[in-house]
């Protein structure tokens, strides 16, 4: 038998999973008494350069409550062709492309060392991912040229059949048409005016990206649908987008004594946000922001363009004397909301030597899972290379982004979904594994990610059921992750991780279930924990709340003599944990 720390680092390179304990105790009451809550670390992109390419469907579970994915774990009767879900037990046929299994020949989803497999569904259509840039031109002729070269150079990173756009703002929002006859022609918006996705799509008139028209002789060219106007492959408009790119200026607009240029970025936003709904709804795309600046009018306005008010400060915040703060956030949640409807995510990258609003922007990046980088200027290497990152490619020669993507949870009946932590949201879907109690996203089984990549983790929190240990030992319990997601080269896949822990009675085996924690994802778990509870608490409350839970967890697990500090001992795998816990209550996050 390997170590258990051989067992996590197995289980970490092959399915991308660590659970904070690799024993589970049978009964709820154990549960709570171990302090470190049941709970998982996944990545639903883990890089597996050896999962084999299935081009079929996934076999699901038959009853309807269920629908679990067939896996390693299941019970198989090769004869009578037939297999056991072993999620709710029901007997299920297999379909008739499987008449030929046996326990020789066995399809690549029944094979142990595949817990961890990916369909490729071919029936889905295709289709490339999309960038549209929106670009602040309020900055000054240097910072707006390096913004401009960083941008030239990652056009021959992007998969040359994504689809890119350009929106710019200043004082007004240009959204650009990219026409392939060299004319440059854009549409002009006003920087204090909010529009909905129908009145963009009226005044661009746009509609949906149709299917072309069967009515057409064969042979005849398809015309390209209306949206292309805005958004068109990369091979085709990479000339125009570069002579485009050359001649933007900075913003016209002439700047008085001691006021800041007008930024429009709570319009732009807006636009950008409209103009994917009404052309590619449920479709993998990002919306890049690239910001100088704090935004100075209209919707999602922070500061004024007076240079003497400085922009909110800290205290400011503390003391509710922050003006344009409340209706700003209010702004970018409802953007981030219309947002994640669509599937798309938003990015901002961010490079002034001031404060450029970011903190009412949060929730654009954190609820869509896109990326948000602060940086002194654009023409710092700290930006270049990182904006080239984003464009990084994998072994395979796969760009490491997934996009449009929900993970559902499907576990044991001793076991149910308490909710999650990571760059989602919730679906609230309910099913008979949604628990009551609730941690952070909770009530539901199914979450969004609009875009992701391997590094991408999620915390999901258990509960263990059972009032009483009568879980029969030898028992295991069972958890299925299954994410649906749109792949960097268009396709449609589903990536699905079955994995499954022993129960033990903490009557009788605690040394079992000590022995299995993981004291590095207990920390990252508890971490998250105590961050997601900061953003919702009071701060000293939240401090006080992991100082008890340290205490707790030492004298559950410790060995120590009374009166005598000096005999205090923790095991091996027990020992780092304190030290995370001193230093994350002293870090910067909290």
């Amino acid at each position: 038998m390997a170590t258990y720390e051989e067992f996590i680092q197995q289980n970490e390179d092959r399915d991308g999973i660590r659970f904070t304990w690799n024993v589970w105790p049978s009964s709820r009451i154990e549960t709570t008494r171990l302090v470190v809550p049941l709970a998982c670390l996944y990545q639903p992109l883990k890089e597996r350069p050896d999962l084999p390419p299935i081009q079929y469907e996934p076999v699901l579970c038959t009853r309807n409550t269920c629908r679990a994915i067939l896996n390693p774990m299941c019970q198989v009767d090769y004869r009578a062709k037939l297999w056991v879900c072993n999620f709710c037990f029901q007997r299920n046929p297999f379909p008739p492309q499987y008449a030929a299994i046996s326990e020789q020949h066995q399809p690549a989803e029944l094979i142990p060392n595949f817990s961890t497999i990916e369909y490729t569904i071919t029936r889905a259509q295709t289709m490339p991912p999309i960038y549209l840039w929106v670009v602040d031109t309020c900055m000054d002729e240097e910072e707006l040229g390096a913004l401009k070269d960083s941008l030239q150079t990652s056009l021959s990173l992007m998969p040359q059949n994504a689809l890119v756009g350009l929106i710019t703002f200043g004082r007004m929002v240009q959204i650009h048409e990219l026409s392939i006859e060299g004319i440059s022609k854009c549409y002009v918006f006003k920087g204090t005016k909010d529009l909905t996705a129908k009145q963009i799509q009226e005044q661009l008139a746009i509609g949906r990206v149709n299917a072309p028209n069967p009515q057409q002789h064969p042979g005849q060219q398809t015309p390209l649908p209306p949206a292309h106007r805005f958004l068109q492959p990369v091979k085709q408009c990479d000339m125009a987008l570069t002579d485009l790119l050359g001649e933007l200026g900075r913003d016209p607009w002439p700047l008085g004594v001691g006021k800041r240029p007008l930024r429009s970025s709570g319009v732009a936003l807006s636009l950008a946000v409209g103009l994917l709904e009404v052309t590619y709804p449920n479709t993998g795309a990002r919306i890049m922001m690239f910001l100088g600046g704090p935004c100075s009018q209209g919707p999602g306005q922070v500061v004024n363009d007076e240079l003497k008010q400085p922009i909110r400060s800290h205290h400011d915040i503390q003391k509710d004397n922050a003006k344009y703060m409340k209706k700003a956030i209010k702004h970018y949640e409802a953007l981030s909301i219309r947002s994640i409807a669509s599937g798309h995510s938003i990015d901002i990258y961010s490079c002034a030597l001031d404060q450029t609003g970011l903190m009412e922007m949060k929730q654009c990046c954190n609820s869509t899972g896109g990326h948000m980088v602060m940086g002194d200027s654009f023409n710092s290497s700290l930006f270049k290379q990182t904006f080239q990152r984003v464009f990084a490619k994998d072994t395979k020669g796969d760009y490491k982004m997934a996009f449009n993507g929900t993970l559902e949870v499907k576990c044991s009946r001793e076991l149910k979904i308490s909710g999650a932590i990571g760059s989602c949201v919730s679906l609230n879907v309910k099913g008979p594994c949604v628990s009551d109690q609730e941690v952070g996203m909770g009530n539901t089984c199914q979450w969004k990610m609009c875009t992701f990549t391997p590094s991408t983790t999620m915390g999901i929190f258990f509960e263990v059921v059972n009032q009483h240990a009568a879980v029969p030992q030898g028992g295991r319990g069972c958890v299925q992750f299954i994410t649906q997601y749109q792949h960097s080269s268009g396709q449609r896949r589903v990536r699905v991780t079955t994995v499954a822990r022993n129960w033990g009675d903490a009557a009788v085996s605690m040394h079992h279930i000590a022995a299995g924690f993981d004291q590095e994802a207990a920390a990252v778990v508890m971490a998250r924990l105590v961050v997601y509870r900061a953003e919702l608490e009071d701060g000293p409350d939240v401090l006080r709340w992991l100082d008890r839970m340290l205490i707790r967890l030492c004298q559950k697990f410790g060995e120590y003599g009374k009166d005598d500090p000096n005999s205090f001992r923790l095991s091996e795998n027990f020992s780092l944990y304190p030290q995370f816990m001193y230093h994350l209550r002293r870090s910067q996050f909290l």
